[in-house]
Parts: C-alpha cells; structure tokens; sequence
C-alpha cells in the first residue's frame, strides 16, 4: 500500500498524529555491545541453560583455534566459587600493541567490539572454531565482569571490564616466564535469569569431544565449588585423535574388525579426518563435525562421504565376485549398518545452515570429501582383503534383511498420512486432523487400554494398546522389527516412516505418551519403546514429542475426599496430616488395568491434573552409549554397571 493512499483513508488529524509519532527519535541505534545486552538470544542462542554455557566455549574456541595453529597445546577449564569461569591456555597471548583501526590495545578491541579478532582476514588464523566470530566480545557483554590476564613477553598485561564497559586501561601487573592467556568472568544474572550455575557433567562431555578432536591436545576441567578438599578434575589427551573417538564409541559393542579405519588428506585447504569401524549391530553413528562444530545436522561433507563409501564398496564388491552381473548393487543402508564413523574436516571459511545452524553448506566440500575419502578407502580393501571381506559381508547380510522386509515395509506405507482405512485396527484414533492438538497413548496391555479409550477426550486423544513386550531393536535385523505386529502398528498409526526414510513432517501426533504400569515389567516395556523410538524414529525424541505418563500410586479416599498420591513417604505425610476419623481408604494400585476410566482419564490423561516426564537427549553420544550397553549383545558392560549402581536403587517393587 503507498504512502498517499494510506494517507487518504485517514483523517487529517490522524496524519498529523502519526507523522509526530513516528520520526527519526524512535530510530534507536544501539551503540558497542549495548546490542548484545540488549539482544542476547541473537547471539548465543537463548538466555537459558543452552545459552550459559555457550559463554564457555566462545571464550574456548579462542584457546583451540590457538592449539589448531599449533601454537598451543594445554587448556584448563576451571568452575571456581560462584560459577566464576576460567580459561587457560598457553598459546602466545593475545596481543597487547595498539590496534590500527580503533587506536586501542588489540586485547581491548577484542574484548569490546564485534567481530574483531584474529578470524577475520587478517591472517591470524588459517581456520577457526565458533560459529559467531563474535565470542570474546559477546561474552564480556553478558558477563558481571570480565578479565583477561595476558603472559607475553616475560609481562603480565591485564584489564578488567564490567558488563562490556572497560575499567581500566592494559596494565603491566607482574612478570611471567610462561606464555598464553587466561580469562576469567561471571555471567550476569540480569541476563541470565533462569540460572547462572554451570553443569559440570555437560562440560565435561564437550571437553571430552574437544580433546577427541583435537589430536594431542591435553584439556582438562576442574569444579572446584565443593568444599571437598579435592575438587572434582577430569583431564583428556588423545593421541589417536578421532580414531580414538570411534574406540570410544564402541566400547560396549562387538567389532568385526580391531582397529578402527583412519584416512587423512587435504586439498584447497580443507583437511578431511575420516574414522570408521564395524560392528555386528544394525544401526549407523555417524558424527561429523566442522572446525570442530558438531554438525548434527550433518551437511555436504556428510553427503560426500556417504555417496562415496556406497559407491566404492559396490566397485570393490564387483571387482572381487562378492557381486554377481545380475544381482542389483549394494545401497546406502546396507553399506552403513553397523557402521561407527567420526568425520572431522577443517575449512578456512564454514557456512553453516539449517534450523539450528549446525549443517554444513559449503558445495566443494561434498565434493573434496567424496574424492579424498573414495583414494584412500579404495587403497585400504585393496591392501586389507580380510577386513575387506568382513564389510563386504556385514553389507550383503544387511541387503538380504532389507529385501526380506521389502513386503512389510509397504504395508507401513500409506499414500496419506490421514488415510483412516490403512490405519491399525486394534488404534482408537481421535477425531482431530491437527497434530498439534493431536496425541497418542502408548498403552500397557489390553485392559488397561480398555479403561483409557472409554476415559479419553476424543477429539485429541487417540489410544494404541500393546500387548507385553515388543521386540527389543538394539538386537534385531531390519526384517524381524518389520514382522513385529505392535512395531508395526506404531509405525504405521504414526504415519512417519522409520528409520532413514523417517518423516516428521509427516507425524500425525506431537505427543506420543507411554503409559506403562509402575513395576518392573513397566519399566521394561518403557525401555523396549524408548530403544525404538531412539533407533528408528530419532527425531520425535529430538523434537520433544515423546513423555512418559505418571500415574499415582495410591488412592486414599476419607469421606466423599479423594486423594491421588505418587510415592511412599507422599503417603506418609499425606496420613499425617489428615484427621483420625473417619478412617481412611487407603488403595494401592499394582497396574493401569486396577483404575476404571474416569480414575484414569482424572489422574493420567486429563491435561488439566496429569503431569508427563518429557524425554530429551541432551547429549546423543552418551543416549548412544547408553541404550548399546542397556540393551546391546554384550553382557559384561551391562553387568558392570549394574555392580556399580546397585547401591543407588531403593525401593524395588518386584
């Protein structure tokens, strides 16, 4: 719409009114780091935990990119007191001389302007890590205070900031015979709300990945907030690098071969880190990383590699008769079940993309990947036919389950996701089309599915009943998960597919809730989902479309008073309250099939009273490891941690 026609379906006083309202007084320009304070979520994410913690590794990425120059190669992390931050490394300092442009000591400028620093152009670094570029100077604007101590030259230089706003100017304060520079700050509670307290297990796990990544680099981080005279320290050093990483990975699972697969090379300045490795399981680990970012969403060094090792194992499987002329060539999925794979490449200038900018965009990458990988690779089974002979069969196993599970896999199919007449007989859908108001009740034998489908609201809630326990995925091919009726079921009333084909798009419900009873047989029907869900259906958990519903453990009724607890000692107080008389009901209930629907539909599945457990993956590694030791082949890991925790259970309900 144009200026004058907008002014012509106005009055003249209203014209003038709104000339006088809107001028170049409300065009706020936000000066320095104001723009940071007063936007935070623009730089760091959110203002929540996530985005806490990201103020360490922007301050972190400083200190690798020194270690990738090879200047560096110890840093230590410390949590002091207050969830004061310190990081230490002994690089060359960062410089103290006069910087041209602002006519500030180069540590200032860093330190208060965006996007200054040694990443950008100026030759300081061949590669870096952070996403932003813009680290030092964000975190200083979202910290209490900062300071930056700087070991150069045999001096020590520093200076102090306070929310971005310097304090003092570079100032010599002592003598040094070491190099490198340590940065200590707190971030602001005006800013961080929610929390200023760091998780020391979440650090920990990066700092872990980091040394992984960063062959021959000793980090270490150390809590020391506890009043234990030790503090809680962990320190990594890999020698191996990213091959260790895979060893790692497959601790607790059954290698086909012992040593893990490493292939480096560089072209263009873009260096390409591949570790691979083979296990006798059914699902593939791929994580890939650029510049030391985890890329979860994978990317084109993801693609390049993936279309390479297919098309290179098909050569080799030609080549060598493992193929006949008329059998059809290996795919994608054959050649990658089972298979653990870290991919690390480093490039001077990463485009990253996708919804949480973790995919990497560069086109030549897909295409240096694919070439770098496919020389080596083809060179490695030429010079190691036993192990070559190994994937290759792992592969043509893998194509005889995908072909046997052909048949069933069409039946999951639908040409509508909405389509009620290929929906499973034993589902009570609801009536609602839109997935978000619509969810799905995962339910615990037939009984109980009984009460949740006369108690439910049926507009949105829809009810699946299973019956005992489904197959465990951890343990089975492609064709025996197919031939499971209750997996089937699942995957067709979701409508999303499975597995490489998964769809989320697709999802006809964004909550899909198991509801189990509170026993042990409960618990393993929860695990028994929660492996399918994690393995097949990966980003419903991702998302945050899977809960797990709580429903009580006792009723106690006194009078016309009921009264829904969860737990003994709820139990215990509750009694304690209440008047002697009259004397109360007191109803435990060993299963969901014990409440009739309206005591169901009030306590578990009503919105307004029922309280869900979300489930997340805060980190997939340690899921990963988690579900191959809980529910793998391999009995030692499991047994051992059990022995381990045993001591923590209460409580047992057999």
């Amino acid at each position: 719409m144009s200026k004058k026609v907008a002014e012509e379906k106005l009055t003249p006083k209203q014209v003038e009114e709104l000339r006088e309202e809107y001028n170049a007084s409300q065009i706020q320009v936000l000066e320095g780091l104001e723009a940071v304070r007063k936007r935070p979520g623009m730089y760091i994410g959110s203002t929540g935990p996530s985005g806490l913690h990201h103020l360490v590794w922007e301050i972190v990425d400083n200190s690798i990119d020194e270690a990738m120059a090879g200047h560096a190669d110890t840093i230590e992390i410390i949590i002091e007191p207050d969830n004061i931050i310190s990081v230490k490394d002994n690089g060359r300092g960062i410089p103290i001389d006069i910087q041209e442009k602002t006519g500030r000591p180069a540590v200032e400028t860093i330190f208060t302007v965006l996007h200054a620093g040694g990443k950008f152009g100026g030759g300081g670094y061949k590669v870096s890590g952070g996403l932003h570029g813009v680290g030092s100077s964000v975190v200083n604007a979202l910290s209490e205070f900062l300071e930056v101590y700087v070991h150069r030259d045999g001096i020590i230089y520093n200076q102090r900031y306070e929310r971005g706003a310097v304090m003092y100017d570079v100032k010599e304060s002592g003598e040094t015979d070491t190099r490198g520079t340590v940065v200590r700050f707190k971030a602001d509670s005006d800013i961080f709300t929610e929390s200023t307290e760091y998780d020391f297990n979440k650090l920990a796990t990066r700092v872990r990945e980091l040394a992984f990544l960063n062959r021959g680099l000793t980090i270490s981080i150390e809590d020391q907030r506890s009043e234990e005279e030790e503090p809680n320290r962990l320190e990594y050093k890999y020698d191996g690098g990213i091959k260790s990483y895979v060893e790692y990975l497959n601790q607790s699972r059954t290698v086909l071969y012992d040593e893990p697969i490493y292939l480096e090379d560089e072209q263009e300045g873009i260096s390409v880190e591949v570790a691979l490795q083979h296990t006798d399981g059914y699902h593939m680990n791929i994580m890939s990383f650029a510049n030391n970012i985890h890329t979860y969403e994978g990317g084109m060094h993801e693609s390049g590699f993936k279309t390479a090792l297919t098309r290179i194992i098909n050569d080799y499987a030609r080549k060598n008769k493992f193929l006949k002329e008329n059998d059809d060539n290996l795919s994608g999925e054959d050649v990658r079940e089972g298979l653990t794979v870290v991919l690390s490449i480093k490039h001077p200038d990463p485009q990253f993309e996708g919804q949480t900018k973790t995919k990497l965009g560069n086109s030549e990458v897909r295409t240096i990947t694919d070439r770098l990988f496919s020389l080596h690779f083809d060179r490695f089974l030429m010079e190691n036919p036993q192990t070559s002979k190994k994937i290759i069969d792992k592969a043509l196993l893998a194509a005889k389950a995908r072909l046997a599970a052909k048949r069933a896999r069409e039946v999951t199919r639908k040409k509508n996701g909405l389509e009620i007449s290929n929906l499973p007989g034993k589902l009570a859908d609801c009536s609602s089309k839109d997935p978000e108001q619509s969810e799905i009740f995962i339910v615990e034998g037939d009984s109980a599915g009984g009460s949740a489908k006369q108690g439910r609201s049926r507009l949105f809630q829809a009810i699946l009943p299973i019956r005992g326990k489904i197959l465990n995925v951890e343990k089975a091919s492609i064709d025996r998960i197919l031939a499971n009726e209750e997996i089937r079921a699942l995957f067709t009333a979701m409508g999303t597919g499975f597995g490489e084909e998964f769809d989320i798009e697709k999802a006809r419900y964004h909550k899909l809730i198991i509801m189990t009873d509170a026993d042990v047989d409960g618990a393993h029907i929860r695990t028994l989902l929660l492996t399918l869900f994690y393995r097949y259906m990966r980003p419903v958990v991702e998302a945050g479309f899977v809960y797990i519903a709580q429903p009580p453990l006792y009723q106690v009724k006194q009078g016309k008073k009921e009264v829904y607890l969860d737990t003994d000692r709820e139990l215990e107080e509750y009694l304690k309250e209440i008047p002697a008389s009259p004397k109360p009901s007191i109803q435990r209930y060993k299963g969901l099939g014990e409440m009739d629907a309206e005591q169901l539909w009030e306590t578990t599945m009503n919105p307004a009273n029922r309280r869900l457990l979300q489930v997340t993956v805060d980190d997939a590694i340690d899921a990963d490891l988690v579900f191959d030791m809980l529910m793998g082949e391999r009995v030692e890991p499991r047994r051992d941690f059990i022995e381990e925790n045993a001591m923590y259970v209460q409580n047992i309900d057999v």
